[in-house]
């Protein structure tokens, strides 16, 4: 029995600690034998962590705007800001992701370019691809309204492909991240969906479902070709996933909000 059985309250804070220690840099206080331990059951917890680094860097973009700087400095800041309080790791598994999926000819050596610390040239544009287009969606968010919600459901709603690919994929490698935390339940799936899709809803009301649906969407293809390629996922895959994620729903986030 561990120190969270006996208050449901600690329990969920227990896991949202856990999820807060995988997915960021922040120092968080945890007995890592028992975060080991529910590192899957963890996973609900996930959209919330978003929400979090959502908040954190929408606060400082708003903050760089009413103070009279240009919104350009506000995109580029709060995009610093996530990078900086993630250690930048979805950013490294998208490039990791492109260079093994579209420079491996097979699963072994796929997943052996995918380990490669040096970034190539597929890698190299996906990144400039991705920052390039989360730039220019929150450039023109804050010109239309705060930040402060679109980034935070966006940032919450892309995780949410994450915890679904570790659901319904197998591990393509023994070793790693994802590897490390296991499984989740069906139901810390449901959970974490729940949570990312009210994220939406308070941002973009009933068309919030279509910002869902375009995070998900923008999800898919690199599940699949992880799915074709290598017959699963790994933490590379899952943080590629959640980049793509997020590009799509500030996307449609910025389509939305800017119709008058």
């Amino acid at each position: 029995m561990n120190k969270y059985d006996n208050n449901i309250l600690d329990f969920r804070l227990g896991d949202f600690l856990i999820a807060l220690s995988l997915l960021t840099r922040i120092p968080v206080n945890i007995d890592h034998h028992e975060s080991g331990e529910r590192a899957s059951k963890a996973t609900w917890a996930y959209p919330l962590v978003g929400a979090l680094i959502g908040a954190i860097s929408a606060s400082i973009a708003n903050i760089v705007i009413f103070v009279g700087l240009p919104f350009s400095i506000g995109a580029i800041l709060s995009l610093i800001t996530m990078a900086a309080l993630t250690g930048g790791m979805h950013e490294d598994g998208l490039s990791d992701s492109a260079d093994g999926l579209w420079g491996g000819k097979d699963k072994g050596q796929i997943l052996q370019i995918m380990k490669d610390s040096r970034i190539g040239s597929f890698g190299a544009i996906a990144l400039v691809l991705i920052i390039v287009g989360r730039y220019a969606s929150i450039k023109d968010l804050i010109q239309i309204e705060s930040l402060f919600w679109p980034l935070i459901a966006a940032a919450s709603i892309s995780r949410v492909p994450m915890v679904a690919a570790m659901v319904f994929m197998q591990n393509a490698r023994a070793d790693g991240l994802s590897a490390s935390v296991g499984k989740p339940s069906q139901i810390s799936l449901i959970v974490a969906a729940v949570i990312g899709t009210i994220t939406c809803l308070i941002s973009a009301g009933i068309l919030g479902l279509l910002v869902v649906l375009c995070a998900c969407l923008g999800a898919l293809p690199i599940l699949y070709a992880s799915y074709k390629k290598i017959n699963g996922q790994t933490g590379d895959i899952l943080g590629a996933s959640q980049q793509t994620a997020e590009l799509m729903a500030l996307a449609c986030l910025a389509g939305i909000l800017i119709i008058p």
